[in-house]
């Protein structure tokens, strides 16, 4: 069986190794002087600061090897590899709802890069799989928990 791929852009590959740096450069190391302090303080059975250090060592670990899987079986996408007016992983589309005026924009990454405050929505998303592979002009149903909405997209980038 094959291992799942990570899609991801080249910039987002990078964002992900500098994190991953980090966590094991600076993260780690602090996260065990907090648990080494805290032993200090005595019997570990009622030590509050030893919990928290070791909780927050269980999720640091956690998140180290979740970036590494990423990382091992990240795909990068080549959005200059797609038409100009396609939508692809890499790119950022701009959609109305039909029958309203309200634009969206959004760049399509990988869900390893996803950020919707930061306007990159993950290629795993409803809207996102929804338009993949279509073009300008075109009309999609996008299916959501909300309910079917269909989007004209306006603009590739």
């Amino acid at each position: 069986m094959a291992e799942k791929t990570y899609p991801m852009t080249a910039a987002g590959k990078e964002k992900l190794e500098q994190e991953l740096e980090n966590l094991k450069t600076v993260k780690r190391p602090e996260v065990i002087e907090r648990i080494k302090i805290a032993r200090g303080f005595g019997d570990l059975s009622e030590n509050s600061e030893y919990e928290s250090a070791k909780d927050e060592q269980s999720q640091l670990e956690t998140r180290i090897v979740t970036i590494q899987t990423q990382l091992r079986y990240a795909e990068i996408i080549d959005a200059g590899a797609v038409a100009n007016d396609e939508v692809s992983i890499g790119k950022k589309v701009t959609f109305v709802e039909v029958g309203d005026t309200e634009e969206e924009t959004y760049e399509i990454v990988g869900a390893a890069e996803a950020d919707a405050f930061n306007g990159k929505i993950s290629n795993e998303s409803p809207i996102a799989t929804a338009m993949i592979g279509k073009k300008v002009g075109d009309t999609v149903k996008v299916t959501t928990p909300g309910g079917d909405m269909d989007v004209k997209i306006v603009k590739v980038q």
